[in-house]
């Protein structure tokens, strides 16, 4: 599965269950970890884990197998990695203080910034 199909049946699944705020960000070119991060909001434990799971069945229906998972009992928050595309579900004071779309997104910014001065 190409990845932005992928990327696209994640935020289906997300929006599936009512997930809020998904965005999903680029990070190819920086990391070699993943190529996207799909990050979401639930409103509570069990929301988070229903997205989670929801997110694991569809993926799982197209013949993508899921390399991990992560926090899926405490329901604060959880981490899937179906490999070229990471997915981040979280209650949104988790999601407020981990701001992964300020750190990811402001490293392109500040990178882009920094080779303005370069020049």
């Amino acid at each position: 599965m190409q990845n932005e199909a992928l990327v696209q049946l994640v935020v289906n699944a997300l929006e599936d269950l009512k997930g809020t705020d998904i965005t999903t960000i680029d990070v190819r070119g920086k990391t070699s970890v993943t190529d996207f991060m799909v990050i979401a909001s639930g409103t509570s434990s069990r929301h988070v884990k229903a997205l989670a799971d929801n997110v694991l069945e569809k993926v799982k229906e197209q013949g993508v197998r899921p390399l991990g998972s992560e926090g899926l009992e405490g329901g604060e928050w959880a981490l899937l990695d179906l490999g070229d595309v990471v997915v981040h579900v979280m209650q949104v004071p988790t999601r407020q203080f981990y701001d992964l779309e300020r750190l990811w997104q402001g490293a392109e910014q500040s990178r882009a910034q920094h080779a303005g001065e370069q020049e």
